[in-house]
């Protein structure tokens, strides 16, 4: 009996502690087709590796070890993270299902912990091994790290609470996460160490922005070969202020044993903010957890001037038509296809009395004094020749391997003489450095190094101002979402284009590319609209890329630039683009996945939806649903809606009776109906702009009563679809053969 009764209280133990852990702990489902670069249930989520803060022992062959302790400061609730290390110097096995870790203030308050995804499995401690286990808790944005108390519990049956106190551990007011800017930061890549550190910072800046390169060294002290993960690189200013940093060339980076790595972030900071106390953050998003886990913190050195540059200094050069000032405004290396395009803008300038032609100019790249690089030739601003202070910019475009790496890049500026007319009054491609024609001479060198060749990055909500001359524009992303498929997912940005310029004007055509916080790109697709835009108007563009199923959005940006084809800015739909300039990046919004509960105020820039009077009726031939509805155009924006759709769709609670009707977007323009026409426009499948009342889908089926005598309601679903994939937007709950006001 008593050995019966020890085993029954054994299992009582374990259950209370299994009931204990379920409430403690999420579960962890992992999305279809979820990639590790996604940071999903199938990616290792690596924390940082730090001193010990705090040890308990709890017997005297084993003990806890609390390390790795981050918190993310981001505005509103925030995620903490640490390890706990079990030491297991003992005989035999030990289960940590027999323990856990409680987190709590000063104060008292209590704070649940959660597991990591890929440490939920691991329970058994072998003897004479150590183990490490991650955790997760939320705090709210008043909670300092050093406020935490962490308590390490066995699970005894014994107690009230069930739980015996073996030790804590309180977090020092000495406690620093930030790497000093001299010191380094040891990263756990799934078990292997990489020494982490800032080797320096450059720093450019405009009108407007900071343009920050920071050097990330990573040198590969373990004994593996890691791949680097995801990672998203944040700049974080002194009063608190996030912006996030583009890595260069990190796609597919494996670091071998012994080897060092260095990796180039860049970015873009309001020249607003103070340049005093700048730290990069590291974190890795976790898809399943819906969460940014901090990685890393480093103070960032003293900026380094940067040397070896010639972009905004002025150099003049004469024919014999006169003297023009020249000036290397930016040089880019750009995604394109299985390539990268190297382009440099250049503006000549006439600071003479007299009026100017435009030289017939040329040019090709030097890579490290050693590789010469075939350019064309682009003029980008609408000018025939060069009045007294007046300027024109060019952008010369050349292709080079997207794996080939360089230091320094010379542009040769050049000049043909025996040509017929100059680049800006012929309308012949006259810009090659191909064109064998005529003598060419050299005119002005400029130099540049690899690691400033920034694209300007525009952070969320800002507006980027293109000033080309007869094209000026402003754009602005808006919003994104996320059409999911059977097998990839259709990612779409909303790109407001407003035009800036006095007349109306065609807007310029785009090249678009999505790029995730790996490097990976994803060219786009580009909704362009096919009327002229007012002055001070905007037009709405679509931007949409097929992406792998269940990759997330965050820490992605998307590049746009002037589509270039042959030697001039490609125009008409027939222009297929052989390149872009002029190139600006914007970092993504975060997507909108609430569904609204209602039908009513439906969102559908430029438009917005409303459906009202919704009932449902049965007759002989089967079931009808009738609604009134409202279609308003909110702004007076150009939207070309080809391929967007919305699909109203009715669906009974028990799922075995469903019925949905699609309305095509490039109808909403159309001519509206009159008050009281009752079912033509549903017939016929289109919405249009205006209030419109009695519209009827039919159902000719008369068995479908059958299928939902016995269900009382059903659900109103909107779909916003494009490209034939679609997302839920809009759902109501709503009682059969009844009205909804």
């Amino acid at each position: 009996m008593k050995r019966k009764s020890k085993s029954y209280r054994t299992g009582v133990m374990l259950l209370t502690a299994a009931l204990a852990l379920g409430s403690a702990l999420p579960g962890f489902a992992a999305e279809s087709g979820s990639s590790t670069a996604s940071t999903g249930s199938a990616a290792v989520l690596s924390l940082g590796s730090a001193p010990a803060i705090g040890q308990v022992k709890i017997s005297e062959s084993a003990s806890f070890e609390l390390k790795n302790l981050t918190m993310l400061p981001e505005p509103g609730n925030r995620t903490v993270t640490f390890t706990v290390t079990v030491h297991n110097d003992g005989d035999s096995e030990l289960l940590f299902i027999d323990y856990w870790v409680r987190m709590r203030t000063k104060s008292g308050q209590q704070i649940s912990v959660r597991l990591l995804p890929q440490d939920k499995e691991k329970n058994r401690i072998a003897a004479k091994s150590s183990e490490d286990i991650s955790f997760y808790a939320t705090v709210n944005e008043k909670t300092a790290l050093t406020d935490l108390i962490f308590d390490v519990i066995r699970w005894d049956f014994s107690q009230p609470n069930f739980e015996s106190k073996l030790g804590e551990v309180a977090v020092p007011e000495t406690y620093n996460l930030v790497t000093p800017a001299d010191g380094s930061h040891t990263i756990d890549l799934a078990g292997n160490p990489v020494k982490s550190s800032i080797k320096k910072v450059l720093l450019s800046k405009n009108e407007k922005n900071y343009t920050p390169t920071v050097v990330l060294t990573l040198e590969n002290t373990g004994t593996q070969s890691r791949a680097l993960p995801a990672y998203q690189y944040l700049l974080r200013t002194s009063e608190g202020y996030m912006y996030p940093l583009d890595a260069k060339g990190i796609k597919d980076l494996v670091i071998n044993p012994k080897v060092t790595k260095d990796i180039e972030l860049t970015g873009s900071v309001p020249n607003s903010v103070s340049t005093e106390g700048w730290q990069l953050v590291i974190v890795q998003n976790a898809a399943d957890l819906k969460l940014n886990l901090p990685i890393a913190f480093y103070a960032l050195p003293a900026v380094t001037k940067a040397e070896g540059a010639d972009t905004g200094k002025e150099y003049s050069f004469t024919n014999e038509e006169g003297t023009y000032t020249a000036q290397l405004k930016t040089v880019q290396r750009l995604p394109w296809e299985d390539e990268d395009l190297l382009t440099a803008g250049i503006t000549l300038t006439n600071k003479g009395p007299e009026s100017l032609p435009i030289p017939n100019l040329s040019g090709y790249f030097m890579l490290e004094d050693k590789v010469k690089v075939d350019v064309k030739l682009v003029q980008t601003d609408n000018v025939i020749g060069l009045a007294p202070n007046a300027s024109a910019s060019f952008q010369f475009v050349g292709k080079i391997p997207y794996t080939y790496e360089f230091g320094t890049v010379k542009l040769v500026l050049q000049e043909k003489k025996g040509a017929d007319t100059g680049t800006g009054s012929s309308g012949k491609d006259s810009g090659s450095s191909s064109d064998s024609s005529g003598e060419t001479s050299d005119l002005l060198e400029f130099t540049h190094r690899s690691e400033l060749m920034n694209i300007p990055y525009t952070n969320i909500g800002d507006t980027f101002k293109s000033a080309a001359v007869g094209r000026s524009v402003n754009y602005k992303i808006r919003s994104i979402t996320t059409y999911p498929g059977e097998t990839s997912d259709l990612l779409t940005a909303q790109l407001e284009v407003t035009n800036t310029e006095k007349r109306f004007t065609d807007l310029a055509k785009l090249v678009a590319q999505f790029k995730t916080s790996d490097g990976t790109v994803f060219p786009a697709s580009v909704s362009e609209v096919k009327t002229k835009v007012g002055p001070g108007n905007p037009a709405l563009l679509t931007l949409s890329a097929t992406i792998p199923k269940g990759s997330p959005s965050v820490g992605m940006h998307v590049i746009i630039g002037d589509a270039v084809t042959g030697e001039k800015l490609a125009e008409g739909e027939e222009s297929k683009p052989e390149a872009y300039v002029n190139a600006s990046a914007f970092w993504l919004p975060a997507e909108n996945f609430t569904v609204q509960d209602n039908v009513k105020n439906i969102a559908l820039a430029p438009y917005e939806l409303t459906f009202g009077n919704v009932r449902t009726t049965m007759d002989q031939t089967g079931i009808q649903l009738k609604f009134d509805y409202d279609l308003v155009k909110k702004e007076p924006a150009v939207v070309n809606m080809e391929g967007r759709k919305i699909i109203l769709e009715v669906e009974d609670e028990a799922g075995k009776f469903k019925f949905s009707r699609e309305y095509d977007g490039k109808d909403f323009e159309g001519t509206a109906a009159k008050e009281g026409d009752s079912g033509v426009q549903s017939e016929e499948g289109r919405l249009t702009v205006g209030s419109h009342k009695n519209q009827e889908i039919k159902v000719n089926d008369p068995d479908a009563i059958y299928a939902i005598s016995f269900i009382k309601h059903y659900k109103l679903n909107v779909y916003d679809s494009f490209q034939g994939q679609k997302k839920l937007i809009a759902s109501k709950r709503i009682q059969w053969f009844t009205t909804m006001e």
